[in-house]
């Protein structure tokens, strides 16, 4: 396995509620409350979870841009939060970020050209300032744009071109460990794979590491080596792509996974879509013990009082970390393997032999041919330009009383 490059431990961020003429804090809003995990080298660790749980925050903990309540993150066996100075300068170098709407995570006002390349201003070490707009134009065509477009502003691209932008911006000073912040949220479906698609190709190329934040839990799967799912600041179940999609063990994950539409109809009916009662509680009042105890349909007594703890599980197919007392496996969508199976005869071609099958097949093709060419003659013709004077019949031409069937008078054709 890969060297540890990144890890993370009992991450917890509090947030202090304020309130009174004198500002006093009164509570506080946890909003990352004890994750840990590892990240090695090379690899991409997805986490997912509902709106409000945190994982935005512990993007910008994992990249400094929030100091931590406790804990720490260990990058490289040094102590991220511990760095200061020219030091923390050269860490800054190794983990960038994708932000995750890229209307506004780029300075309106800045051209590509100086967006891109701003980094290589602070990190004047990385590039000679002569060839930093050849370097910029390089990072513009390595991520699908036009270098020629250097000079152009944000607002003169689209959404999945800004964020191929903000991509080109992550990966300019060749970082190790890119934090990708809901890169593709903002994304309609076939922006989502492109950009997806480019990121699986710079991983390749570069060697990168990601740690990939996403509601999306099909596009997280795609992408994904290893799952982490988080519920109300806590890691609640952490394993490789297969371990948390096949078998997943933790209620809250196989709620999420039920929730998933899947677009196959030999499934249709034999799903069974977990349904949460109640709303999410409160990060400033957490329920004690387990989080996820007021919404699981197999919470006990002990759930209440007792906190879970993230450890190995059994998942009936060997092992994962879960935080769950009464972890166990769940099959919430069944997958059934159709390349053995016959087409449907509605569907299949068929090559007829016979020859007077043949013969009565060509038969009616020109019956249709025939009916076409008659039903062509039939339209009125239609006279333009010079024709009209020459060739339209007269109001008062005899040649536009047509006889009724049952002998009336002569009625006038329109």
């Amino acid at each position: 396995m890969p060297e540890v490059i990144l890890e993370a431990k009992d991450l917890r961020k509090y947030y202090p509620i304020k309130r009174g003429v004198l500002k006093r804090t009164v509570g506080h809003v946890k909003a990352v409350d004890g994750v840990s995990f590892e990240l090695h080298r090379g690899e991409t660790l997805g986490i997912v979870g509902e709106s409000g749980c945190g994982k935005s925050t512990l993007g910008r903990l994992l990249m400094r841009l929030e100091e931590p309540t406790e804990g720490n993150v260990i990058f490289e066996g040094k102590d991220w939060h511990a760095a200061t100075g020219s030091e923390m300068r050269r860490l800054r170098r190794d983990i960038q970020i994708v932000f995750q709407d890229p209307y506004t995570s780029l300075n309106p006002r800045m051209t590509v050209g100086d967006i891109i390349g701003e980094p290589f201003e602070i990190h004047s070490d990385v590039v000679p300032k002569g060839g930093r707009r050849k370097r910029v134009q390089e990072l513009l065509d390595l991520v699908g744009l036009n270098p020629e477009h250097i000079n152009r502003y944000p607002h003169q691209f689209s959404g999945g071109q800004r964020q191929r932008i903000g991509i080109a911006r992550g990966i300019a000073l060749n970082p190790k460990v890119l934090v990708c912040d809901e890169p593709v949220s903002a994304l309609d479906v076939s922006v989502q794979a492109q950009v997806v698609n480019l990121m699986e190709k710079l991983q390749d190329e570069l060697g990168l590491a990601y740690v990939f934040i996403a509601h999306d839990l099909s596009v997280v799967r795609h992408i994904s080596d290893r799952v982490g799912v988080m519920y109300l600041g806590k890691m609640a179940e952490l394993g490789t792509e297969d371990e948390v999609y096949q078998h997943p063990t933790h209620p809250y994950t196989q709620a999420l996974l039920s929730a998933v539409p899947v677009p196959d109809p030999t499934l249709r009916g034999k799903r069974q879509q977990i349904v949460l009662v109640g709303d999410v509680p409160s990060p400033a009042n957490p329920p004690s013990g387990c989080r996820f105890h007021t919404r699981c349909w197999k919470a006990q007594e002990i759930c209440s009082v007792e906190e879970p703890q993230l450890i190995d599980r059994p998942d009936g197919d060997g092992v994962h970390r879960s935080a769950c007392h009464f972890a166990e496996p769940r099959t919430v969508v069944e997958t059934v393997d159709v390349s053995d199976v016959e087409p449907d005869e509605r569907f299949a071609v068929v090559e007829t032999r016979d020859p007077a099958a043949a013969a009565e097949m060509a038969v009616g093709d020109e019956v249709f041919a025939r009916s076409d060419a008659e039903a062509e003659a039939d339209v009125p013709k239609q006279y333009t330009g010079e024709e009209a004077a020459s060739e339209r019949p007269t109001p008062g031409d005899p040649s536009l009383l047509v006889e009724n069937d049952e002998g009336a008078p002569p009625r006038r054709e329109i």
